[in-house]
């Protein structure tokens, strides 16, 4: 089988959930299968070298500038597609596709991301191939839950049509692309409530188990631990809601614990909470398996978002207990008190926290479950060879 992977951002380095998500894809479909990959580069962020994605066979990346302009915001307002496709329609990339094609037949157009809808009418009238959508996210629900949330008036109300104007956008996606996977069973069904003939298949968030295998043993944890991209709005706003309304009080009851805010480009409003004690910001790290085995418990305080969290199935990998706000663990197969603590509300966190901290066999237990549901269901090699499976049935003509 031969796929052209098109992707709207580097799956390298691995320093968020799409890139995990995508990389750890790739690579398991590499094993079946031959890859010429072609994405976008943010600017600032570094080109892997060629060793660092060896199982690629051919790479092609493109600058992406001057996204949420003023032209690109209009015309996301008046043009055929809302901002979040038009950011990535770019003439040099469609360039760039029609050389690929013209000197290669692919079986399969793996498109990772809804952004990417505006290339399908190209695609499709170069012949390149059935083309499937890998959805991270929802993004009308995305859009939808940020309009609710944003307090500035315009933002509120440009979100709102973009969110309407998106719905509509991957409800043409899922009767025109032979098929779509997602995340989660959830979003399985919202998908199939809108397009019943639509194939989705899930194919879930997973984990590099192997590589956490050997993090859980430490003798002194006094982390309270939050991984994830800290230039992504929901969690922005997450770390900001759970230093400002519930840290003072677990700080209060354990005055010896550290919070620990880990992930990549944390902007001004983040960085400010490392002046609040016993609250830090690392920004990027190089290996985080030395936090988690210091870390009493991984968190996930969201409040908006959609998608399923790679934060908790790495938590669980590394063997440290996880506690998440219902939204947070949305879409999981997890089972509230046996592999994870549900926090809804601020005064739900400091007796969850409070419980792990007083009862060691609580800890042992929930870290014991977290494991074996990580190694059982959400390993990347087992979740990468079900998506070829699904591939190959699809371009067999199989409904789904």
């Amino acid at each position: 089988m031969r796929i052209l992977f098109f992707s709207p951002r580097l799956c390298f380095p691995l320093f968020n959930g799409a890139r995990l998500r995508e990389y750890y894809l790739a690579r398991a479909l590499s094993e079946h299968a031959e890859l010429t990959y072609v994405s976008f580069v943010f600017p600032g962020l570094p080109v892997p070298a060629r060793e660092d994605l060896p199982f690629l066979r051919e790479i092609h990346i493109l600058p992406l500038t001057g996204r949420n302009n003023p032209l690109l915001v209009a015309r996301g307002l008046v043009g055929r597609w809302p901002l979040t496709v038009v950011n990535y329609e770019r003439a040099d990339m469609k360039r760039t596709l029609a050389e690929i094609l013209a000197r290669q037949k692919f079986d399969l157009v793996h498109l990772d991301g809804t952004c990417l809808a505006a290339y399908v009418p190209f695609l499709q009238a170069a012949g390149a191939g059935p083309v499937v959508f890998d959805w991270h996210n929802i993004d009308s629900e995305l859009l939808w839950r940020y309009s609710a949330s944003v307090r500035f008036p315009l933002k509120k109300i440009y979100a709102a049509i973009t969110a309407r104007r998106m719905a509509a956008t991957e409800a043409w996606l899922l009767r025109s692309s032979l098929g779509h996977t997602v995340c989660s069973a959830r979003e399985q069904g919202q998908l199939l409530a809108l397009e019943p003939t639509a194939r989705v298949q899930v194919i879930d968030n997973g984990v590099d188990t192997g590589a956490f295998s050997s993090t859980a043993a430490q003798s002194v944890r006094d982390r309270i631990l939050f991984v994830g991209a800290l230039n992504y709005h929901p969690n922005i706003e997450a770390v900001i809601w759970f230093v400002r309304r519930v840290w003072p009080r677990v700080s209060a009851s354990f005055p010896h614990w550290r919070l620990t805010l880990v992930g990549c480009h944390p902007g001004p409003a983040v960085r400010e909470l490392a002046e609040i004690p016993g609250v830090e910001v690392t920004g990027t790290v190089p290996d985080v398996r030395p936090y988690y085995r210091e870390a009493v418990a991984a968190i996930v305080p969201l409040l908006t978002g959609s998608g399923t969290r790679l934060k908790i199935l790495e938590g669980m990998a590394a063997g440290v207990p996880v506690v998440s706000s219902s939204l947070g663990a949305e879409g999981l197969a997890v089972s509230p008190g046996e592999d994870i603590l549900i926090a809804d509300g601020e005064d739900a966190w400091l007796p969850a926290l409070r419980s792990l901290a007083a009862d060691g066999s609580r800890w042992d237990a929930l870290s014991a479950a977290g494991s074996q549901l990580v190694r059982a269901r959400y390993d990347w090699r087992v979740l990468g060879e079900r998506l070829y499976q699904t591939y190959s049935r699809w371009l067999d003509g199989e409904a789904r």
